[in-house]
Formats: C-alpha cells, structure tokens, sequence
C-alpha cells in the first residue's frame, strides 16, 4: 500500500438520545434499571472474585492453588496375582521390569511409585527391589 492509495474514512457521531424530541422519553433505554440510568455501568465479575479472596495475613495461597497430579504423588498398585502370571523363577521384580511387562504404565511421562499388596498366591522365588510392600505381601513373599 502507497500513500497515493490511502482513502479517508468519514467517521459518523454517536446519536445522543434522552434529551427530548422526536425520541420519546426514554429514548431507547427502557423504563427503569440500571442500564436506563445515566453513566450505567456493569461491575466486571473479576472484581466480585477479588472481593471473595482473603486479604488477611496467614491465609494458605495453596487453598486458591490447582492441586497438580505428578507422578511422585501418584501411586499405581500392583497385586501379587498380576506379578506371578508374569515372571518366571528368579527374576528380579523393579519399578523398570514392570513398565517392561506392561503391569504398570507412565503418569505425565515419568516413572510412577510401585506398592505391592497380597491379594493372590505367589508360587515363584522372585526378588523385590525398589518397590513398597504392604505387611500381607511381605509374608507372602517371606514364606517363599
């Protein structure tokens, strides 16, 4: 675009009404209200948010706060029935061989904490390394 090419835009005037003539008396507003009135304004609703918001000393920002879901919160069980259908005598039961056999998945790409609960039989000589037991599961696994 070049100077040459540039047009003049005529901007129109706004239309004062609510001072007589042909418009009636309340020229457009409706009868009542705040919007009828002179200088009507809405409050925007952020100012009714910061009003709820506690302006005293001591008060936790946490409670304001989106609770994250990371991994190292997060805890994925794992029953010992899963863990014999899986392994084979021997082996080694870790955080890494269990995302190998697809027992336990990734949360938000990282490695999740293991708890072993007693729920079934094991009928394996299997070593434990890394993972949290529950007391049932830690008999269980003792007696082999």
């Amino acid at each position: 675009m070049q100077l040459h090419q540039l047009t003049q835009i005529k901007f129109k005037k706004k239309k004062r009404i609510g001072r007589g003539g042909k418009r009636g008396t309340y020229s457009g507003r409706g009868i009542k209200g705040q919007k009828a009135r002179a200088g009507a304004r809405i409050r925007p609703a952020i100012r009714d948010f910061i009003r709820k918001i506690h302006k005293l000393r001591g008060v936790p920002a946490s409670r304001y706060k989106k609770q994250s879901t990371s991994a190292f919160e997060t805890w994925q069980i794992v029953n010992l029935d899963e863990i014999d259908g899986k392994y084979s005598d021997g082996e080694t039961v870790s955080v890494n061989t269990l995302l190998e056999k697809g027992i336990i998945r990734r949360v938000a790409r990282k490695v999740p904490n293991v708890k072993i609960l007693g729920k079934g039989e094991l009928s394996k000589k299997l070593k434990f390394e890394g993972v949290t037991m529950s007391k049932s599961a830690e008999a269980k696994i003792n007696t082999k």
